[in-house]
């Protein structure tokens, strides 16, 4: 799984007065470009199709990039780049699951999402099995996947600033969680989907465009051999030629290889469906512009993992992997150390704009990845619990509560932020990949393509899935029993795997056919019935439906 986006202070302190100063320049400038981009692109009038999927009017090309966007968060970059510079081929094959989990959307659940919903997960879901329980139910689940992951990204902002910057002050790093979440939720609330894409697309941009920067020049230093890289990351890995082999991570026993092949399953079935993803779903015009849009965005993660790749390895080879842990234990500095490293040991104003670049694309895609998870669940408590309330409720004012509602889910989450940034956050990521295989993946391969799922099994799934990962949670790895997890003082780990997939997605699947089987076979056939009603609109996209 990813790891926390934290970086520690006080182990590694090269960067110079005038990179930091740069930096804190370009990162004001980012806030409030980005913020007078949401104020500019966002609605302008009280119309839905506006606020929530800006009209379908991103050519698939800015779509595939914005869904890329939302895809590739903060903690997946300094994350999957720091398991990578710790734990080589185990770190690449967590790299290569980020991409086949996207794959796995585009080719099994794109186009049915896009076909069956408007504006939200539960829209999607309850297309097949109307009710209200249903969408408060998604909504909560909705929340459930997504508060861990922006709790992460939003504590990781202080974080890394004080990493940046120099400064090791607790009230400081608090107050750039505070300042930064309210500016996240200006984005949620003014931009709406049209603002918060463009944003997106700037962070890819800016993200693919430095880390490509910087493993052009990681190549460079070993004379565009990548053999010479990976020998290199070898000899300062400080494990040897086990570092380009499977078991560094998890170890190699049998209980270790059934924690690997679990943790990468979650990692699979559960990135693609979180809810900020597939919410871009329903911003396609068509199924043909959904099919291109998802093309540009795998190759697009495709590039990244490429890249990623690259640093992590430069991160070990010139750093050593010994600095790398001593910045911080699960590695989320190797990103930062690789590209100071990178660009060289002496500090001109080329290298030092370089490094600026490279920064400032961290703190952009911080900020891009919090307002697109916030925007997702702002959306789903407006318009699937307040909203569907009524028959008919005025344009103007379900879109008045979809900006109360990213209030109502931002300030919440910056307070507990502000709470969890000192602790290790890798239990939170784990959280949110395990909420989405587990409860999400199996409602909607369950919702879009059995005929004889239920209402009672999909609300199983959902409730069910969502329970057996927050019994499960506690007991795991990553909670207690280690130096790098949560509490490392303390040991119930009665669960000892990195993950609970290895039982909660099975049993997510279990709950929605047991949840079906219990309903009765009259009301099983009752929702085959519906279901061949509106069969057409969700595999073929027959008809684009209203709400």
């Amino acid at each position: 799984m990813t790891g926390a986006a934290t970086p520690a202070t006080g182990v590694f302190t090269g960067f110079s007065g005038s990179a930091q100063s740069m930096s804190l320049v370009a990162f004001s400038t980012v806030a409030t470009v980005t913020l007078l981009l949401c104020v500019m692109t966002g609605p302008d009038r009280d119309d839905l199709d506006e606020f929530y999927t800006g009209y379908g009017s991103l050519s698939p090309l800015r779509n595939g990039l914005a869904i890329a966007g939302d895809y590739i968060s903060a903690a997946t970059v300094l994350g999957t780049g720091g398991v990578i510079a710790l734990c080589g081929y185990d770190g690449v094959v967590l790299a290569l699951s980020t991409a086949l989990s996207l794959m796995l959307l585009m080719f099994l659940l794109a186009e049915p999402l896009r076909n069956a919903g408007r504006f939200t997960m539960g829209d999607a879901l309850a297309r097949r099995l109307p009710g209200r329980s249903v969408r408060i139910t998604a909504c909560a689940v909705t929340i459930a996947a997504l508060l861990p992951l922006m709790l992460v990204q939003l504590a990781g902002t202080g974080q890394l600033m004080a990493f940046i910057l120099g400064f090791s002050n607790a009230s400081l790093k608090t107050g750039c969680v505070v300042g930064l979440g309210a500016l996240m939720i200006a984005y949620a609330a003014i931009g709406g989907m049209k603002g918060t894409a463009l944003i997106q697309i700037l962070k890819i941009v800016m993200l693919l465009g430095s880390g490509a920067v910087v493993a052009v020049l990681i190549l460079h230093r070993f004379h565009w051999d990548p053999g010479a890289l990976f020998s290199a990351a070898s000899r300062r890995s400080g494990a040897g030629p086990a570092f380009l082999h499977s078991g560094l991570q998890f170890g190699t026993g049998p209980r270790s290889r059934l924690d690997m092949i679990a943790s990468e399953l979650t990692v699979v079935l559960g990135g693609g469906v979180l809810p900020h993803v597939t919410m871009r779903m329903y911003t396609a015009s068509s199924a043909r512009q959904v099919r291109r849009s998802m093309s540009w965005a795998v190759s697009i993660v495709a590039l990244f993992v490429l890249v990623i790749t690259v640093i992590g390895f430069g991160a070990t080879a010139l750093v050593g992997r010994s600095v790398i842990a001593g910045a911080d234990p699960q590695g989320n500095t190797a990103y930062l150390l690789s590209s100071r490293a990178a660009l060289g040991a002496d500090v001109s104003t080329t290298e030092t704009f370089l490094f600026t670049m490279v920064t400032t694309a961290i703190f952009l895609t911080l900020l891009a990845s919090v307002a697109g998870m916030m925007l997702a669940c702002a959306n789903s408590l407006a318009h699937d619990v307040f909203a569907a309330r009524v028959q008919e409720m005025p344009a103007r004012r379900e879109m008045a509560l979809a900006r109360v509602s990213a209030l109502a889910i931002g300030v919440p989450t910056i307070l507990l932020a502000t709470l969890v940034q000192h602790h290790s956050l890798q239990p939170l990521i784990t959280l949110s990949f395990c909420l989405g295989a587990s409860a999400i993946a199996p409602a909607l391969v369950y919702g879009l393509f059995w005929r004889r799922y239920t209402r009672g099994g999909l609300l199983s799934t959902l409730i069910g899935g969502s329970l057996t990962v927050l019994l499960l949670m506690p007991g795991t790895n990553l909670v207690s029993g280690s130096p790098v997890s949560a509490f490392p003082h303390a040991d119930f780990n009665w669960f000892p795997f990195t993950t609970t997939g290895i039982v909660s997605i099975p049993a997510g699947f279990f709950f929605g056919w047991l949840g079906t089987v219990v309903s009765g076979r009259a009301g099983a056939e009752q929702q085959r019935r519906e279901y061949e009603a509106v069969e057409g609109w969700i595999l073929a996209g027959a008809v684009r439906k209203g709400g």
